[in-house]
């Protein structure tokens, strides 16, 4: 598990990880100088709004259409979420939302700024990282409450004392628990105040192709895990962000773990499983049955389309938002 740790963060000639953080924070300038589109869905035969039920409030999240080939900016990604008639565009740096806004977009999943870090390596479960991620987070709740965003993004961490360094000592589950407990409770009372939501992801930690398919030695790998520490917050304002790829490669059965997770969920990803690709018939995950308990269960929040899109980006989040409109 060390070497593979080691192997998945220093492995740039398979992703390069600065220029990923440089995508999820927003501090690359491609967004400020592409020119809009006057069209954005002209290539595809079926332009016009994908949604037509909109009983699921869809989101896109914009690392992974930046990361294509086409580098799709924030305009871009943007303009094409409004034409399909989605409501939002998460993972976003704050420096875009007036983007966002002019487009009556919203982001539904704000991002933390962890640099030089992707922000899931250094989490709540370790106090050395404190100092900055309360900082990050704390910056990111008063942005998310000043535009009247609903989330926060928030991670365990990896186990790893020194997440670079395979040969550091490792956090032990109870230690990790009791660290998370512990270092959100001392952000809460600022979210509660904000009305916004800090939403802790579970992340797999098998797929150890990609540095964004897998997380080896990510320490919130299990919907247990997470769920035991935002019940022992006890905030209303702490919620389970349900990643409908990592669970189901981590825990599977996932329209019964959604149902027991009912009273936590605060947002909900989707990707193909394996490979977090399209959603298609390449892939073991039924959609549209998943969309539906949402709804049965009088789940409001939004689900984000965070899959690394094969193809043609466009058709394939098409094809994806059309899956989901149920």
């Amino acid at each position: 598990m060390k070497k593979t740790l080691s192997a998945n963060l220093m492995a740039t000639d398979r992703f390069n990880r600065r220029e990923l953080l440089r995508r999820t924070t927003g501090l690359t300038a491609l967004g400020a100088l592409a020119l809009p589109l006057s069209n954005p869905g002209a290539e595809s035969q079926t332009p016009g709004p994908a949604v037509k039920i909109g009983h699921i409030r869809q989101s896109v999240a914009q690392w992974c259409f930046e990361a294509t080939d086409e580098k799709w900016t924030v305009e871009k990604t943007c303009q094409v979420a409004k034409e399909l008639g989605l409501k939002s565009v998460e993972l976003v740096a704050t420096e875009h939302y007036p983007t966002l806004k002019k487009y009556g977009l919203i982001c539904a999943l704000c991002q933390i700024n962890m640099n030089p870090d992707p922000p899931f390596v250094r989490g709540f479960n370790n106090e050395d990282n404190w100092p900055q991620l309360f900082q990050a987070t704390r910056e990111a709740i008063d942005a998310a409450g000043e535009y009247g965003y609903p989330n926060v993004i928030a991670f365990t961490g990896f186990s790893a004392k020194n997440p670079s360094d395979p040969n550091s000592p490792q956090i032990s589950r109870e230690e990790g628990i009791k660290n998370c407990v512990a270092g959100l409770r001392q952000i809460m009372g600022q979210a509660e105040r904000k009305k916004v939501n800090l939403c802790l992801e579970m992340l797999s930690t098998h797929d150890t192709t990609h540095p964004m398919k897998g997380h080896p030695g990510y320490q919130g790998n299990s919907l247990e895990f997470c769920l035991e520490i935002i019940k022992q917050v006890n905030s209303p304002r702490l919620k389970l962000l349900f990643d409908v790829y990592h669970v189901q490669i981590m825990d599977g059965d996932i329209i019964r773990h959604l149902r027991e997770c009912r009273n936590y969920l605060g947002h909900v990803h989707v990707a193909g499983v394996p490979g977090r690709g399209n959603l298609d018939d390449n892939q073991e995950v039924n959609f549209p049955p998943i969309m539906r308990a949402l709804i049965e269960m009088g789940y409001h929040g939004y689900v984000g389309h965070e899959f690394i899109p094969t193809g043609d980006p466009y058709a394939a989040l098409r094809a994806a938002v059309t899956l989901c409109d149920v």
